[in-house]
C-alpha cells in the first residue's frame, strides 16, 4: 500500500488518487513495454512533477539500439522534460503549479568536480533515464536542486531546454571566438544546438553529415556552410573553403567511432577538437600530426545551470527559436509503436516530442 503524505494535498488531489502511474521502460535493446509503477511519494528535499512534453533524445535512441555506454537494462528513459509541479517543500522559490524543465543530472555536491562547480560531470553522476529511471511517467520524483523555473516558456520550447543547454556547453568548453572557423560534425539535435550557439559567437560556422535531410535543414533553418562527408571529395571541399587552414575548432556531435577518428584531419594547426558525441570504442589518431599542431583535445559532458539559464534567456530574447526543430510528435500511448520509426534516417526526424 502507498501512504503518502503531502504539503499539499488539497491543491493536487489527482496525484494522490492516482496510487498506480504508467511508465515507459526499455526493458532490453529493441523492446518498450508500458508497466504500472507506484506514484512517487514526497520525500524532503526531493519534488514531484508531472510530465507534460518528453523530448526524445539520442541517448533514449542508443539505448534502444543497445549503444548506449553507461547504461543497464530494464530502464525508464526520459531526460528531456517540460513539466508542472504537483508537489514540493515550501519556501524553497518553487511552488505547486509552476512550469518548470529539470536538470536531469543528479550529482552528489562533494567530489571534486562538484566543488569546482562542475556538477555536469559529478565522479557520483547519475543521469535520468540513464543510471537511474527518468521520466517517461506520469509524474517524476527529482532533487528539489535540478528545477529549472521555465519564465514563460511553452512546454514545447521548455523541453528541447536540455539538448540546447548541451550545445551551449560545448561551445563554452570550446571558448569559441568571433572570426574563428568551427567545424561541427553531425547535423542531429546536439549538432544544430552547436551550431545555433557557435553562430552566435560570430565565428563561421560550418557542418558536416552524410544525411542530404539534415544538411539542407541546416542550410535552410540555421544559414550555414554544409558538406556532405558520403562525398569522396568532402575533406578537399572542406579544406578549399578554408584556403587550405582547416577548422579552428572542430567538435564531433556523432558518437560515430569513425567520424571521431577522422575528424583529427580537419583540424587547423593551433586547433581545438571537442568531443560531444559519445562512443564505447577507443580513440586512435597519429600522435605525431596531433603533436605538431600542438592540438587541444577535451570532451564536453552534459550541461551546467548556467548553461541552462542562458538557454532559456536566449529563447526568451529570440535568439534561438527551438520549435524549428520538433518535427515529429506522439502521445504517450503511441510511443512504444512509433518509436523504432524514429532511428530510421528515411522518416527525416530531426526532434520527437511526446506529449502527455
Amino acid at each position: 500500500m502507498c501512504i503518502i503524505t503531502s504539503h499539499y494535498l488539497n491543491k493536487t488531489p489527482d496525484l494522490y488518487r492516482k496510487k498506480i502511474l504508467k511508465s515507459l521502460i526499455c526493458v532490453e535493446p529493441g523492446r518498450l513495454e508500458y508497466a504500472e509503477k507506484p506514484a512517487p511519494v514526497i520525500t524532503p528535499g526531493n519534488a514531484i512533477i508531472k510530465i507534460k512534453r518528453i523530448g526524445i533524445c539520442g541517448t533514449d535512441l542508443h539505448a534502444f539500439e543497445g549503444t548506449q555506454p553507461y547504461f543497464q537494462y530494464p530502464r525508464v528513459l526520459g531526460h528531456e522534460l517540460s513539466a508542472e509541479i504537483a508537489d514540493i517543500s515550501p519556501n524553497n522559490g518553487f511552488k505547486p503549479g509552476d512550469i518548470v524543465t529539470i536538470m536531469p543530472y543528479f550529482y552528489c555536491g562533494k567530489c571534486y568536480a562538484c566543488r569546482n562547480g562542475k556538477t555536469n560531470c559529478c565522479a557520483n553522476l547519475r543521469v535520468a533515464g540513464v543510471h537511474t529511471d527518468g521520466g517517461f511517467a506520469d509524474y517524476f520524483s527529482v532533487p528539489e536542486y535540478s528545477l529549472i523555473h521555465g519564465n514563460g516558456l511553452s512546454h514545447d520550447q521548455l523541453a528541447l531546454v536540455e539538448p540546447l543547454a548541451i550545445g551551449a556547453h560545448g561551445i563554452r568548453r570550446a571558448a569559441v571566438k568571433h572570426g574563428e572557423i568551427v567545424l561541427i560534425i553531425g547535423a542531429g539535435p546536439i549538432g544544430m544546438a552547436l551550431i545555433a550557439f557557435a553562430k552566435m559567437t560570430g565565428a563561421r560556422v560550418m557542418v558536416m553529415d552524410v544525411n542530404k535531410f539534415r544538411l539542407d535543414f541546416c542550410r535552410e533553418q540555421l544559414n550555414v556552410e554544409a558538406i556532405n562527408a558520403a562525398d569522396k571529395t568532402a575533406s578537399q571541399q572542406f579544406e578549399d573553403l578554408t584556403n587550405g587552414e582547416l577548422a579552428h575548432v572542430v567538435i564531433d556531435a556523432t558518437g560515430n567511432i569513425r567520424a571521431i577518428n577522422n575528424a583529427f584531419g580537419y583540424m587547423s594547426h593551433g586547433g581545438r577538437y571537442i568531443l560531444v558525441g559519445l562512443q564505447k570504442e577507443n580513440i586512435v589518431f597519429s600522435h605525431p600530426d596531433f603533436h605538431k599542431k600542438e592540438g587541444t583535445l577535451m570532451s564536453s559532458r552534459n550541461a551546467t545551470v548556467d548553461d541552462f539559464n542562458y538557454v532559456i534567456e536566449s529563447i526568451a530574447s529570440g535568439k534561438i527559436d527551438p520549435l524549428k526543430f520538433i518535427t515529429h510528435r506522439a502521445a504517450f500511448g503511441r510511443v512504444k509503436e512509433q518509436f523504432a520509426n524514429w532511428l530510421n534516417p528515411a522518416n527525416n526526424v530531426i526532434k520527437a516530442v511526446v506529449e502527455i
